[in-house]
């Protein structure tokens, strides 16, 4: 690895911590940005000369510290720069910051900063955006990328979330049992939020998008870090390994989707799958259940099914009914209806997915579920008329393309026994 890669590395793995020790220091958004990045410019000239520090974090939030105290003395034309011994004595004063890296308040500087970001008074799009830009550290045009937005809108997006924060005055203390609790959740959520961004995208999006699911499973694993107990948190990042592992069968070379019973699981990630079932499991030993590991042990049984076959459909159907009573939602009733498909058949999915059509009309899977157990009932207008309207509400191109291929197969069974009387 050359000093390009390895200061590189360094400086993405210590990003969370220093930017949000340095936000509590200046309490802006924008002045810790700005003294992190003069940080960063300073190691990337200091470290290859002398070597890395023995903890880069803590010299990051030392540098950046004394570099923003520098910038707001200048901007409000005020007292003499920091003493040189201050700046340049570097080594007694990092040691002492990285003994303390380790205490409770840099774990609630981490998670100030990733609550900063999905603050309710943001929209998910903010959020997401925003918590990419200051946690994460990729570039607006990265993001703006994945986003498949302009970089001047996304620009404009980030800038309009940094306004949001400072009008909402954030309070900067630590935070107590309760509030910790509620913040964490919201974290939880915005993380999910980040993976299903890059989850979601189509085969011809996969490159620029895919990178938000690895960017999401880095911060659940430093959120892991964080609350090593918290099974939610376990549950959390054991479901976006499951998920993500199968990404490499998740589309054919036309790029069309593959659906999961006809994936070639040899091309999962087996390491991604032990890391998660070993999560999930350890997860369930607390006998505290939550809708990220139900969700999790769900996608345990696929990863665990040799065989499409091998799938446990009647445990999944058990599971959903608790995420039901977990998490109420019409698509979780949906996603549920699925396993009853397979336990009881089409007819008594299709009676439980029939209830949820005024709230969930406007929702392509609820119409392509509907089609294909109206398929296989035999009831082939009915699908039709399905499909169609799936069509028209498909979020990528592959969407639409495989239900077109349930469109024609609807079409080769109706000519199917003009052929065979022709024969």
């Amino acid at each position: 690895m050359n000093d390009a890669e390895w200061i590189s590395a360094a400086l993405a793995a210590a990003r969370p911590k220093a930017m949000g020790a340095l936000l509590r220091y200046f309490r802006d958004l924008d002045t810790a940005e700005e003294a992190f990045q003069d940080a960063c410019l300073r190691a990337l000239k200091n470290w290859p000369q002398n070597g890395p520090p023995r903890d880069p974090a803590a010299w990051l939030i030392l540098v950046g510290r004394n570099s923003g105290i520098d910038a707001v003395r200048k901007r409000s034309r005020q007292a003499e720069m920091p003493d040189e011994d201050k700046i340049s004595d570097l080594e007694d004063a990092e040691t002492d910051i990285a003994d303390r890296l380790d205490g409770a308040h840099y774990r609630d500087d981490i998670l100030r900063l990733l609550f900063v970001c999905c603050h309710p008074d943001l929209p998910a799009t903010q959020q997401i955006a925003l918590a990419l830009r200051i946690v994460s550290g990729l570039s607006v045009r990265q993001i703006a990328r994945a986003f498949l937005v302009s970089e001047a809108a996304m620009e404009q997006r980030i800038t309009r979330a940094k306004a949001r924060i400072a009008a909402a005055g954030i309070p900067f203390e630590t935070p107590g049992p309760v509030e910790r609790a509620e913040r964490l959740a919201s974290v939880a959520a915005m993380l999910y939020l980040v993976f299903n961004e890059g989850y979601s995208a189509g085969s011809g999006e996969a490159e620029a998008r895919g990178a938000l699911c690895d960017e999401a499973i880095r911060l659940a694993r430093l959120l892991l870090r964080l609350f090593q107990t918290e099974p939610e948190i376990m549950g959390l990042t054991a479901l976006m390994l499951l998920q993500h592992a199968r990404t490499p069968a998740r589309f054919d070379a036309d790029g069309e989707i593959v659906l999961l019973e006809d994936q070639d699981r040899s091309l999962w990630h087996p390491k991604m799958i032990d890391e998660g079932l070993a999560l999930v499991d350890k997860a369930l030993r607390h006998w505290k259940p939550g809708p990220y590991q139900v969700q999790a042990a769900i996608a345990a049984l696929h990863a665990r099914a040799r065989r499409a076959e091998d799938t446990d459909w009647g445990e999944i159907d058990l599971l959903y009914g608790l995420l039901e009573r977990l998490q109420p939602s019409p698509v979780v009733t949906l996603n549920r209806a699925v396993a009853v498909s397979k336990v009881e058949g089409p007819e008594a999915a299709l009676a439980m997915v029939e209830p949820l059509e005024e709230r969930l009309s406007g929702y392509f899977h609820f119409h392509g579920l509907r089609g294909g157990l109206l398929m296989q009932l035999g009831r082939s207008e009915e699908a039709r008329i399905a499909f169609d309207r799936a069509i028209a509400l498909a979020n990528t191109p592959a969407e639409a393309a495989h239900i077109r291929r349930h469109i024609d197969r609807l079409a080769s069974k109706a000519t199917a026994p003009q052929a065979a009387s022709r024969r």
